[in-house]
């Protein structure tokens, strides 16, 4: 299938929208497009939003995506947005392809209200970083799926992930899309299948759009790569009990057969992230020194919360996640420690990936501290602990922020290359999947 050309009609974006916009939007599209647009409420989030989707196109298939199942990672909700206008416009593709399309732009709404001071902003890293929030590990929508196995099981399912489930088992999907993105890492895909074809024309969509492909270091050691910048999804029985998790959407995905895709992009773009030219360091090298710098910051900021935490008296999202971090990181990073085949010369992609990933978690991590403490000042806690932490902390980011721009060539990638290469995705996940499907 040639995507090229329902890509090609992907608008410009200047800005990631609000929660309330993108309900808004979709109340806007229902109401000039009744006979096409349906729209349902599947949940409620854990503060209060509805949890809605909107329905398009006819079956005999169905397809689920997810938009910001992490609420740091908006790009999903402009390519819902993209992509239900698309199929709104588009007669021979709504009607001809053979989609029930389910399109979920915000799954995680109480997370993204979080987030959204930086959304009008996407190309300020700095904007990024001091108005960061990703949920502890155990609060993530995309990860709490329900686990059942002997060794270990979960059931602490969020009302958003058992939304989630209730669509599917509902419509019981050929494909689910989970969308995604990081921000100097390059482009790359997870995909149930092996399917090193698929894997193919998707990394030839996001080169096509200028985006360097991912070729440092996997998100998760021990990673099985497809194809270059493309894995297999990792499942809830390999990761969860490391990471006190459950499920993810693939787990539930494959109770229908589902195919399941993710797509991780980029915020910047950074060429070094695919340059495979082997440097003077070996990889294990390069490994040591990012999970030392990894474990300065921890140490840093468990000091800090040791002196500090007498002091505090507001149970924010700010806390728990930073919480989480603080004691639950170095036990996820150890595992690279035995990581194989290290004993060689580290690619430029990744040295590169090792050391961005200490300016990543720095400035995630002591940005979420910042916003923790300054909820502490803003309920009126003026302790002399807390403002002596807030300056020293706020001190530290500063450092730490000029740190990582000395050592960064990355440049904001278009919203709209962003969005076309997750909408392409979408296509030829869902072509792929009806070939597969024999309904």
């Amino acid at each position: 299938m040639d995507v090229a050309p329902q890509m090609s009609r992907v608008p410009g974006f200047t800005a990631f929208p609000t929660v309330d916009q993108m309900h808004a939007e979709l109340d806007d599209l229902a109401a000039a497009h009744p006979d096409l647009v349906r729209l349902r409420r599947i949940g409620t989030s854990r503060l209060g939003e509805p949890l809605r989707v909107a329905n398009v196109g006819a079956g005999p298939h169905d397809a689920v995506i997810i938009g910001g199942p992490h609420p740091n990672e908006p790009i999903g909700a402009l390519t819902v947005s993209a992509l239900l206008r698309l199929l709104v416009e588009d007669a021979a593709l709504r009607e001809d392809f053979g989609y029930r399309w389910h399109l979920i732009p915000c799954a995680d709404p109480d997370g993204a209200r979080l987030n959204e001071g930086w959304y009008a902003c996407p190309s300020d890293r700095r904007a990024y970083a001091e108005h960061f929030y990703r949920p502890a590990e155990a609060d993530q929508v995309e990860w709490t799926f329900p686990l059942t196995g002997e060794d270990y099981f979960f059931d602490r399912t969020l009302p958003e992930t058992e939304a989630l489930m209730r669509l599917m088992d509902e419509v019981r999907p050929a494909f689910v899309y989970s969308l995604h993105n990081g921000e100097l890492q390059g482009a790359f895909y997870y995909l149930s299948r092996n399917d090193p074809a698929l894997a193919a024309r998707l990394t030839a969509i996001a080169t096509a759009e200028g985006l360097p492909l991912h070729m440092g270091p996997p998100e998760l050691p021990g990673a099985v790569q497809i194809a270059p910048a493309a894995y297999l999804t990792p499942r809830g029985a390999d990761i969860a009990a490391t990471y006190g998790i459950g499920g993810g959407s693939v787990d539930y995905a494959e109770r229908f057969g589902a195919l399941h895709l993710i797509a991780e992009l980029p915020y910047w773009a950074d060429p070094r992230v695919a340059d495979q030219t082997p440097t003077g360091q070996k990889y294990h090298e390069t490994i040591r020194d990012s999970l030392a710098g990894q474990r300065e910051l921890i140490g840093e900021l468990a000091a800090s919360l040791a002196r500090a935490k007498g002091d505090l008296t507001v149970r924010s999202p700010f806390r728990r996640a930073l919480e989480d971090f603080v004691g639950a990181h170095d036990e996820f990073i150890s595992e690279w420690e035995a990581l194989p085949g290290t004993d060689r010369p580290a690619t430029v992609a990744e040295a590169v990936g090792g050391r961005q990933l200490v300016h990543t978690m720095r400035l995630r991590y002591c940005g979420t501290y910042l916003r923790m403490l300054d909820a502490e000042l803003a309920a009126g806690n003026l302790t002399p602990v807390i403002r002596a932490e807030r300056a020293r902390l706020g001190a530290r980011f500063d450092e730490w922020f000029e740190e990582a721009e000395s050592e960064a060539m990355g440049t904001p990638i278009p919203l709209r290359s962003l969005v076309a290469v997750q909408l392409g995705a979408a296509l030829l996940g869902a072509d792929a999947a009806r070939r597969a499907d024999p309904a």
